[in-house]
């Protein structure tokens, strides 16, 4: 467009287009070409300025995704933290279970393991103050004198849940 403009200022400076038509609509071409000029220059000003605008918000948000990015790293670095913390002490655990199942009577333990399978992982409950543990229930008079009654090295169960009752020195019994 521009050259074009040049090329008809250069024919009309020239005075090659010597019609008076001729140049009348040579000067209108001229003023319509600059005129048509300054509306893509705005175009392309605009253009620009919605361009600038746009990489400052990439420039934004690509600054956002790497913070975010970094709290996503520094959160699963944590989580693998606790798992292997878990992993260590559910091993530990395991072994502590080992020896303490050990020496507990055959009989006991599978007892113990089968009310485990049905009670949602819990085989047995703490009697304290008149309550198991297990299913938060009291016990009545009855099953609490059977409880005192009873030697110290009987399985005792809950009536209720029917989990093996531990007596502790605590019990309140």
């Amino acid at each position: 467009m521009r050259q074009r403009a040049v090329r008809d200022q250069q024919r009309l400076d020239s005075g090659a287009v010597t019609s008076p038509k001729d140049l009348e609509n040579l000067q209108r071409e001229i003023v319509s070409l600059a005129k048509r000029q300054g509306d893509l220059e705005d175009v392309v000003l605009e253009v620009m300025e919605r361009r600038e605008s746009a990489q400052e918000r990439v420039a934004e948000l690509t600054e956002r995704v790497s913070a975010v990015q970094a709290k996503t790293d520094d959160a699963a670095a944590r989580r693998d933290a606790a798992v292997g913390e878990f992993d260590r002490e559910a091993a530990t655990v395991t072994k502590e279970r080992e020896v303490v199942a050990a020496s507990v009577p055959a009989d006991l333990l599978k007892l113990y393991e089968k009310l485990r399978g049905q009670q949602g992982g819990v085989g047995a409950a703490r009697l304290f103050r008149r309550r198991c543990e297990g299913c938060q229930l009291e016990l009545n008079i009855t099953e609490v004198n059977e409880v005192k009654a009873a030697p110290a090295d009987a399985v005792l169960r809950c009536e209720n849940c029917r989990r093996i009752l531990v007596r502790t020195a605590d019990s309140g019994l």
